[in-house]
């Protein structure tokens, strides 16, 4: 399915470990992490362990410093899980609601929106409900700043899952060669 390594140091030097599932834990087996290869599949990475805090998408590739990957749009130096996205070859389907437990204006997505003010004038998305696919919601417009990974399932209250201080603007289908 698929295939990260995790490298101590730049430049995939140090000790490394291989994963090809979710790793919850990640600092259980290095101490830090300085450089990534994507071997297959497409990755979730977090800052912290049980796939928790700020969180960074990656496709098949070389990441050879963790530093510079800041420029790259990843909010956070430190990476202790990682969550494997599955092939998904569908259609995509999500409803986004502007309020908590499906409440207020509510919208149904079936390709990516890079405005969800401009396209829909809705300032706000509190929850959603994702019937197909994999999909990153933004918290600025034209896919900028922190992301979170949804799968599919029901998600009656952003804010009850640590994102209080977030507001969702723009939404994105994950339909890389996952």
């Amino acid at each position: 399915m698929g295939k990260i390594i995790f490298y101590e140091d730049r430049n995939f030097q140090g000790r490394n470990y291989d994963c090809m599932s979710d790793c919850s834990d990640i600092s259980s087996y290095l101490s830090r992490v300085g450089s990534i290869r994507v071997e297959s599949g497409c990755f979730m990475v977090y800052e912290r362990n049980g796939f928790m805090g700020n969180q960074f998408f990656l496709k098949r590739g070389e990441y050879h410093d963790i530093q510079r990957m800041m420029s790259m749009g990843m909010m956070f130096d430190t990476i202790r899980s990682c969550r494997m996205i599955p092939p998904y070859r569908g259609s995509y389907r999500m409803r986004i609601y502007e309020r908590d437990n499906f409440g207020g204006q509510m919208y149904e997505l079936m390709d990516d929106c890079d405005n969800i003010m401009d396209r829909y004038r809705m300032s706000d998305c509190q929850s959603c409900h994702v019937m197909d696919g994999h999909w990153l919601m933004y918290e600025q417009p034209h896919y900028r700043g922190r992301m979170v990974y949804f799968r599919p399932g029901e998600y009656r209250s952003f804010r009850d899952m640590g994102y209080s201080n977030m507001r969702f603007m723009s939404m994105r289908r994950i339909t890389d060669m996952c």
